[in-house]
Protein backbone atom coordinates (compact mmCIF):
# COMPACT_ATOMS: atom_id res chain seq x y z
CA UNK A 1 0.00 0.00 0.00
CA UNK A 2 1.80 3.32 -1.25
CA UNK A 3 1.62 6.77 1.24
CA UNK A 4 -1.27 8.38 -1.20
CA UNK A 5 -3.12 5.73 -0.58
CA UNK A 6 -2.95 6.03 2.73
CA UNK A 7 -3.64 9.56 2.70
CA UNK A 8 -6.60 9.30 0.98
CA UNK A 9 -8.01 6.70 3.23
CA UNK A 10 -7.38 8.70 6.46
CA UNK A 11 -9.04 11.54 4.35
CA UNK A 12 -12.31 9.86 3.44
CA UNK A 13 -12.28 8.57 7.06
CA UNK A 14 -12.23 12.40 8.27
CA UNK A 15 -14.86 13.47 6.29
CA UNK A 16 -16.81 10.49 7.11
CA UNK A 17 -16.32 11.35 10.61
CA UNK A 18 -17.04 15.07 9.93
CA UNK A 19 -20.83 13.89 8.20
CA UNK A 20 -21.13 11.56 11.54
CA UNK A 21 -20.87 14.21 13.63
CA UNK A 22 -23.25 16.48 12.24
CA UNK A 23 -26.00 13.79 11.91
CA UNK A 24 -25.55 13.07 15.49
CA UNK A 25 -25.46 16.84 16.58
CA UNK A 26 -28.98 17.07 14.87
CA UNK A 27 -30.04 13.75 16.82
CA UNK A 28 -32.76 14.12 19.43
CA UNK A 29 -32.99 12.40 22.99
CA UNK A 30 -35.48 12.33 25.16
CA UNK A 31 -35.61 12.44 29.71
CA UNK A 32 -38.36 11.79 31.46
CA UNK A 33 -39.26 11.86 35.38
CA UNK A 34 -42.60 10.70 36.69
CA UNK A 35 -44.02 9.44 33.57
CA UNK A 36 -46.51 11.46 30.85
CA UNK A 37 -47.63 13.37 33.48
CA UNK A 38 -44.19 14.34 34.97
CA UNK A 39 -41.34 16.19 33.24
CA UNK A 40 -40.25 16.06 29.79
CA UNK A 41 -36.84 17.29 28.44
CA UNK A 42 -35.89 16.92 24.42
CA UNK A 43 -32.14 17.87 23.66
CA UNK A 44 -30.13 17.62 20.47
CA UNK A 45 -26.86 16.15 20.06
CA UNK A 46 -25.22 19.09 21.06
CA UNK A 47 -26.59 18.75 24.50
CA UNK A 48 -28.91 21.96 23.89
CA UNK A 49 -32.10 22.13 25.16
CA UNK A 50 -35.25 21.30 22.87
CA UNK A 51 -38.21 21.41 24.93
CA UNK A 52 -39.38 21.01 28.09
CA UNK A 53 -43.05 19.55 29.11
CA UNK A 54 -44.20 19.50 32.39
CA UNK A 55 -47.30 17.94 33.66
CA UNK A 56 -50.35 19.74 34.42
CA UNK A 57 -50.49 18.46 38.07
CA UNK A 58 -46.74 19.72 38.77
CA UNK A 59 -47.44 23.53 38.23
CA UNK A 60 -48.94 23.80 41.89
CA UNK A 61 -46.60 26.06 44.42
CA UNK A 62 -46.03 23.61 46.66
CA UNK A 63 -44.43 21.78 43.84
CA UNK A 64 -41.57 23.97 43.21
CA UNK A 65 -38.61 21.95 44.66
CA UNK A 66 -39.82 18.34 43.52
CA UNK A 67 -40.72 20.00 39.81
CA UNK A 68 -36.68 21.57 39.66
CA UNK A 69 -35.26 18.29 40.79
CA UNK A 70 -37.58 16.44 38.04
CA UNK A 71 -36.66 19.05 35.34
CA UNK A 72 -32.89 18.55 36.46
CA UNK A 73 -33.19 14.52 36.22
CA UNK A 74 -34.83 14.72 32.78
CA UNK A 75 -32.62 16.71 31.81
CA UNK A 76 -29.45 14.65 32.72
CA UNK A 77 -31.35 11.42 31.52
CA UNK A 78 -31.45 12.89 28.14
CA UNK A 79 -27.87 13.81 28.25
CA UNK A 80 -26.78 10.38 28.87
CA UNK A 81 -28.51 8.99 26.07
CA UNK A 82 -26.57 11.65 23.80
CA UNK A 83 -23.44 11.37 24.70
CA UNK A 84 -23.66 7.34 24.60
CA UNK A 85 -25.15 7.69 21.14
CA UNK A 86 -22.19 9.54 20.24
CA UNK A 87 -20.08 8.02 21.63
CA UNK A 88 -21.24 4.25 20.53
CA UNK A 89 -21.38 5.60 16.82
CA UNK A 90 -18.49 7.29 16.53
CA UNK A 91 -16.55 4.30 18.43
CA UNK A 92 -18.33 2.16 15.61
CA UNK A 93 -17.16 4.59 12.93
CA UNK A 94 -13.42 4.10 13.98
CA UNK A 95 -13.14 0.28 14.64
CA UNK A 96 -12.61 1.90 18.22
CA UNK A 97 -9.23 3.60 16.97
CA UNK A 98 -8.80 7.21 20.00
CA UNK A 99 -9.27 10.20 17.40
CA UNK A 100 -7.98 13.05 19.06
CA UNK A 101 -10.97 15.77 18.62
CA UNK A 102 -13.33 13.18 17.97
Amino acid sequence: MDFNSILQQAQMMKDNLGKLSEELDERTYTGNNGGKDGVTVVINGRYEVQSVTIGEDLCDKDNREMLQDMILLAFNQASDKAREDREKSLDEATGGLNIPGM
